[in-house]
């Protein structure tokens, strides 16, 4: 018990001297910068298959700088649809590395029309509708969040 206290001392003491470049990966932030400049979101996670069919599910607002992150343990096709949603929203269909492959916008609430995001889709980034074309979010954009494997990524998480 005494070693973990240890551990998490010295680990709050490189978080306060890396810091914006960790707070930038925290769990809950997110990063996309592409052509309309660089934009920071506030994001749950939903990385179990239970939380990725709930989703945004009967939410009745959600802060503009706020989103829910789909994360897949290896890549799918991804088809998503807006059965008991209630706001609008933009799907942002990532890869493996972190590059934007699609955009959705303004998927319309109770919709049951499934929006296909392609295939080797590793994430989703759900936003309020109408966002991601006024921060200039596009295919191509490129996303900063620990989920992403840091080797491969285009944007790691201790990068600029």
């Amino acid at each position: 018990m005494g070693s973990f206290g240890s551990g998490l001392g010295l680990g709050f003491a490189i978080w306060v001297q890396a810091g914006i470049g960790f707070a930038a990966c925290a769990p809950d932030g997110l990063d996309l910068r592409g052509p309309g400049g660089q934009q920071h979101f506030t994001v749950e996670v939903a990385d179990e298959a239970a939380e990725r069919s709930q989703g945004l599910m009967f939410r009745e607002k959600m802060a503009t700088s706020a989103g829910m992150l789909f994360v897949y343990e290896q890549p799918v096709h991804a088809k998503f649809w807006m059965k008991n949603t209630l706001i609008p929203l933009d799907m942002i269909f990532v890869d493996a590395a972190g590059r934007v492959t699609r955009v959705h916008p303004n998927a319309v609430p109770h919709d049951e029309t499934p929006i296909d995001g392609g295939e080797g889709v590793s994430f989703v980034l759900e936003i309020n509708g109408g966002l991601a074309q006024r921060m200039g979010i596009v295919e191509g954009a490129e996303m900063r969040h620990p989920a992403i494997a840091q080797t491969g990524a285009v944007w790691p998480c201790n990068g600029e």
